[in-house]
């Protein structure tokens, strides 16, 4: 038996699991996936918790909920990839041998990377909200908050999931008006990007949603420290800018296994090729999702898209054909703004995010860049779909892995 070996059970390695389980010879290969972690997490719902929205219960589910019973499960810290040898050893000692490997070890914050920001006051009055401990922590802090200047800052690009920041500070907005102390919120969004999003044009509607909400933008802002002490951020050009909690989203890095197995950039991410999702240094390596160091968005849509067009690239590098390079950089994101409202963005590699129906091109009924009530209904309805529908590696009705440009103003 051969074995095709997938590492990380985050969302990109269940969905990819479940399709190669639907698609491989199950006589001639054994489909192995290894995770250190018991629990699988919408991530996407961490956004609420701090303001009261979801609970721990609603974002959290057992990983082998979502998997079949033919997949070899092993939950095992990953100690070493040894490419020259074809094999993957486990923290336990054990050894896993592949003919194929699928990397989808995702991308975690690191806060010590920040300098100063574990210093004095981690947890205190500066929290995160990208685990389900720091959203926890958050949301205990929030309750009982009386105003002042509520800082979100950005480290540095990429993070896993670049809308959460803005939907974090839109829901701020609306959380504070709600509980009657917006008038004593000072909020302020600090970016090392130009604008409010990585994408001009979306960056410009974002800014505006920005500034018609009293929040201060403070862009190309690049974080030398985080003064604990004097509860203020200092830029490497000495910009300043002061806190009473600071909401950071740290550097994001790859695994550190990748890091141990010579496998990634300076950042942990495996270089990849950006239309085939194989590893540009090993023809019998794949990646997917977080774990790529490709210039697509590090979120769920994504790496369902990628999964679609890999479970066919793999079937292809098996019987020894050219891979198709298909994988356009497609995305699409709900960006959550308030008060009942929410965006939606559809963009790839070279198409910017712009004007028009989704997922239908006349009828939508979901508006692409424009602010509805609609949107919002999408991203609430979003958590069971992540969990019946694209956890399970299940085609999404209308959603195609390649972006479709008919009903968008491009």
């Amino acid at each position: 038996m051969k074995r095709l070996l997938i590492l990380g059970a985050g969302t990109a390695g269940t969905i990819m699991a479940n399709r190669l389980n639907r698609k491989l010879d199950r006589r001639e290969w054994i489909i192995t996936l290894v995770d250190q972690h018991s629990q699988h997490y919408y991530q996407p719902g961490f956004l609420f918790i701090p303001f009261e929205m979801y609970t721990v219960a609603d974002v959290t589910r057992a990983r082998t909920d979502f998997l079949p019973k033919q997949i070899e499960y092993i939950q095992e810290e990953i100690e070493l990839i040894e490419t020259d040898k074809n094999r993957v050893k486990l923290h336990n000692g054990e050894i896993l041998e592949y003919q194929i490997l699928v990397i989808a070890t995702g991308t975690d914050i690191v806060p010590a990377e920040v300098g100063g920001l574990l210093d004095n006051g981690w947890g205190e009055n500066a929290f995160d909200f990208y685990t389900i401990e720091g959203a926890q922590a958050l949301a205990q802090r929030l309750k009982d908050w009386k105003g002042g200047k509520l800082v979100v800052h950005i480290a540095e690009m990429p993070i896993k999931c670049p809308v959460a920041p803005l939907e974090f500070t839109f829901l701020a907005d609306w959380y504070f008006t709600r509980k009657g102390i917006r008038d004593d919120v000072e909020l302020t969004y600090v970016t090392p990007l130009s604008g409010a999003f990585t994408r001009p044009r979306a960056s410009a509607v974002l800014d505006h949603l920005l500034e018609q909400k009293n929040v201060k933008l403070v862009p190309d802002f690049n974080i030398m420290t985080v003064d604990g002490t004097a509860q203020k951020l200092v830029s490497y050009d000495e910009k300043k800018v002061e806190y009473d909690l600071l909401v950071s989203i740290p550097t994001n890095m790859g695994a550190g296994v990748i890091e141990r197995s010579g496998l990634g950039d300076e950042l942990n991410f495996v270089p990849t090729q950006k239309h085939t999702l194989q590893s540009k240094a090993y023809e019998n390596i794949f990646v997917l999702g977080d774990a790529t160091d490709l210039p697509s968005s590090k979120a769920g849509s994504v790496a369902h898209f990628q999964a679609e067009i890999l479970t066919e690239n793999i079937l292809l590098f098996i019987k020894n054909r050219p891979l198709k390079e298909e994988f356009d950089g497609h995305a699409n994101c709900f960006i959550e703004s308030g008060f009942g409202k929410g965006f939606l963005i559809d963009f790839n590699y070279d198409i910017e995010p712009v004007e028009g129906k989704f997922p239908l091109p006349v009828i939508g009924p979901m508006a692409l860049l424009q602010e509805s009530r609609m949107n919002h209904l999408g991203k609430l309805a979003f958590k069971w779909i992540y969990w019946h529908v694209l956890l399970r590696g299940l085609p999404i009705p209308l959603v195609t892995a390649k972006m479709s440009t008919l009903g968008k103003k491009i």
